[in-house]
């Protein structure tokens, strides 16, 4: 009792106290003491100011026992993030078991061509598996495109914008606002989402820790560039059926202006196995179609999960979320 009425005493001291200041940042909601070299008091590695606030690194390992009282309500928010000279958008979504006692995995949730954060918030399935168990997601808002709302994956979707650093920031602002562990950041997505997933494992691995692409593939334009500083594991959901995304790949025109060639499922799948140093032949594909490599560096784990007549479906989180959170940086 003595802790909760503590607690709930420093959330309201809190509150009273933005009331009463005039214009505050974000720094102001969660203020950290950075010492020489970059770390704060508490051991935390920090990247500095994004959009006021000033931000914990993705990949540090000295992380306090506690959190700063959480700044965002429950339910879904709207959050803007400034990255370099734009202002970016994302929804928050902190379900309704969310405990800001103890750090929980964070699910960045990507949409595809065309949509948005809030229409992949509510078209997602995994918010209705991940919320008993307090997990916090992020839907990001990507910029408009030739073909609508998209992602920067290199030769498509949306040119001259860094979703690279958007992911980041994002990350390290939603670290300030919620109580994350920063070794349990995860990417999911669909068709150019899915494209982001698998953008963030070949770009990102030092802060997501496996990802879950569906209906995308791994690029022929870009292949060449995806070095992973780690083995990170992926589960890729595919399905056979007509696509935007063939799922025997071939070049395409899904985006006026930016041709791209998809690699195709089964060679998405045989390159991440490369990349993850797996040994030895896949699995025969189990009763829910999944097929995985063993024995891979470092543990990682390299799946493809082929849907008979499926489409653009957003993949299966009862399949994905056991493996994404067996794996952690």
């Amino acid at each position: 009792m003595a802790l909760s009425c503590l607690r709930s005493a420093a959330k309201l001291a809190l509150v009273s106290h933005l009331l009463g200041v005039a214009g505050c940042s974000h720094s102001d909601l969660y203020p950290i003491t950075l010492e020489a070299g970059g770390r704060n008091s508490a051991g935390e590695s920090g990247t500095g100011a994004v959009g006021g606030m000033v931000t914990n690194g993705g990949s540090s390992g000295n992380q306090p026992s506690a959190c700063a009282p959480t700044v965002a309500p429950l339910g879904d928010s709207n959050q803007t993030v400034t990255v370099g000279d734009l202002t970016r958008t994302y929804v928050l979504h902190l379900p309704p078991g969310y405990d800001d006692t103890k750090r929980v995995p964070l699910v960045l949730d990507f949409h595809g061509v065309g949509a948005t954060g809030m229409s992949e918030r509510a078209s997602s399935p995994y918010p209705a598996l991940l919320d008993p168990e307090g997990v916090v997601m992020a839907f990001p808002d990507g910029l408009k495109g030739p073909a609508g709302t998209a992602w920067n994956v290199g030769p498509c979707c949306v040119a001259n914008v860094d979703d690279l650093a958007f992911a980041r920031a994002l990350v390290d602002q939603v670290r300030a606002l919620a109580c994350i562990e920063p070794t349990r950041i995860y990417a999911v997505g669909v068709l150019t989402g899915g494209g982001m997933a698998h953008y963030l494992a070949c770009h990102a691995a030092d802060v997501v820790a496996a990802v879950a692409p569906a209906a995308f593939d791994l690029l022929a334009e870009n292949v060449d560039d995806c070095t992973p500083p780690r083995p990170i594991s992926v589960i890729s959901f595919r399905g056979n059926g007509t696509s935007r995304v063939p799922y025997d790949g071939g070049p395409s025109s899904l985006v006026p202006g930016m041709p791209l060639t998809f690699l195709g499922a089964q060679a998405t799948f045989e390159k991440w196995s490369v990349i993850d140093g797996c040994v030895g032949p896949a699995s025969v594909p189990d009763a829910n179609g999944c097929s995985a490599y063993s024995g891979c560096a470092g543990g990682a784990e390299v799946i493809l999960c082929t849907k008979q007549g499926g489409r653009e479906d957003p993949g299966d989180p009862n399949i994905a979320w056991p493996v994404l959170k067996r794996h952690t940086l």
